[in-house]
């Protein structure tokens, strides 16, 4: 199992760039990123595919081990894994009660369910794939479109790249729920890496195990710098970042695809910077497909978004589903 000390240091060791420690005021991720700024927006399936390049077979030290079984998506949890799934009457009633009177405080219980579930699913399924099976969407537009290796490996870097988008937008939630989101999503990305290497991939021996998620570990501290500094720059430290990590550095990487893949990561900041506090803990995000568009909202529409937003809590009133997070930012 993965030492909990390995775990606990996957967040970065400073909180960077989106809400400053001594206030309570969110700034905008990027005020107007170039690529949001054209008049045509293509999407970034679209993009990627008018390159006429040909495509570059990325270079890969060893044989790639392939999975040779399927884990649980989720796990083999009921709750998790049946989205019909009810608890009975009493159960429930059993629960508000114990809420209400010991004052749970479901903002920090919520980030469990929510980003160490929830959330972690939406990372995991963006680049799943499994021998003989059909690839999702999004997984055809990485390893199809973007001629990506189907690796272990390549599959954690487009998993980081999804948790560090989600990052973005929970290190700009209050500091003590944001740092709590944070660290269950996290926990739960090698938790799930562990049982993977071990159940898919037979890797049988601990050690080796352990030496991987140490490796992995690293990775995500400095990808999240590089991402953190390609966010707060421009789109050419941004799609730099995204080439020496997606890309592994692939000398021979079409710009196309890359500038295509900095504008699917752009949609999805640009869609989260539009999401108040308690949509986004609620867990109301997904991800955004390469094939679809994200176009600038105006004044109106985000007052309409911020209206629909108000309606939706507002009949949001049994103690499990208190929250203090904010609906206006």
């Amino acid at each position: 199992m993965l030492n909990s000390s390995v775990a606990s240091r996957a967040l970065p060791g400073r909180w960077v760039g989106i809400r400053a420690l001594a206030t309570n005021s969110r700034t905008q991720f990027q005020q107007m990123p170039s690529l949001m700024n054209k008049e045509n927006i293509e999407s970034p399936a679209k993009l990627a595919q008018d390159s006429h390049l040909p495509k570059a077979i990325p270079e890969v030290k060893g044989k790639i081990r392939q999975p040779t079984s399927k884990q649980p998506f989720l796990s083999d949890n009921r709750i998790e894994n049946d989205p019909t799934y009810r608890m009975s009457g009493w159960k429930q009633s059993i629960g508000q009660w114990i809420v209400r009177v010991f004052n749970i405080d479901m903002d920090r219980s919520r980030a469990g369910p929510v980003a160490g579930s929830f959330y972690f699913g939406e990372c995991k399924r963006q680049g799943m794939y499994y021998p003989n099976e059909p690839l999702s969407d999004t997984a055809r537009f990485f390893y199809e479109t973007l001629g990506l290796p189907k690796s272990f490996a390549q599959h954690f870097q487009i998993t980081a790249l999804h948790y560090w988008i989600l990052s973005v937008r929970m290190r700009a939630m209050p500091f003590k729920y944001g740092r709590n989101y944070q660290q269950k999503l996290v926990d739960r990305i090698f938790r799930d890496m562990e049982l993977r290497m071990s159940g898919e991939l037979n890797i049988a021996s601990n050690k080796i195990i352990e030496r991987y998620l140490k490796d992995f570990h690293k990775q995500l501290l400095g990808l999240n710098v590089s991402y953190d500094e390609g966010l707060m720059t421009d789109d050419i430290t941004f799609a730099a970042a995204l080439w020496r990590n997606i890309f592994s550095g692939n000398p021979d990487a079409d710009m196309r695809h890359i500038e295509a893949l900095l504008g699917y990561v752009r949609s999805q900041l640009y869609v989260l910077n539009k999401m108040t506090d308690r949509e986004f803990g609620f867990g109301n995000f997904t991800f955004v497909p390469p094939d679809q568009v994200v176009k600038p909202l105006t004044k109106t529409q985000e007052a309409k978004l911020k209206e629909a937003a108000k309606a939706e809590f507002a009949d949001k009133n049994l103690p499990s589903q208190r929250s203090v997070l904010s609906l206006d930012e």
